[in-house]
């Protein structure tokens, strides 16, 4: 008897770098097995809407995903916005952070964490 498994593939991706640095600050925190991070989208910012990037615990209307090992909640209705988003971490003399690249983003901010579409 054989088991099916329905996987969904996961709307955004993350660098090595982001990898990295996501598990670095998750056992910095101790966060217990009932945390991920959480990807999604909020009204604001000068562009319209900012980047949530955190940990937090899962909610009624996420979607949960592994991704690079990386335990991932993302609201629904906010993969419509994300999908096909890159998540990189940058360490570098000229910047310092997680960078988002995402393809729905019709215009961007210089902060690089606000966008409208």
């Amino acid at each position: 008897m054989s088991i099916a498994v329905a996987t969904e593939l996961a709307p955004v991706t993350f660098t090595e770098g982001a990898v990295k640095e996501l598990k670095k600050l998750k056992d910095q925190q101790e966060l217990s097995d009932d945390f991920g991070l959480r990807v999604g989208v909020e009204g604001g910012g000068c562009a319209g809407m900012n980047y949530v990037l955190g940990f937090d615990q899962k909610k009624d209307g996420d979607q949960e995903y592994f991704i690079e090992g990386v335990k991932v909640y993302m609201h629904k209705a906010h993969g419509l916005y994300l999908v096909g988003m890159q998540i990189d971490f940058q360490d570098g003399l000229n910047a310092r952070g997680f960078t988002f690249n995402n393809p729905n983003a019709s215009s961007t901010c210089g902060c690089g964490t606000s966008f409208s579409v």
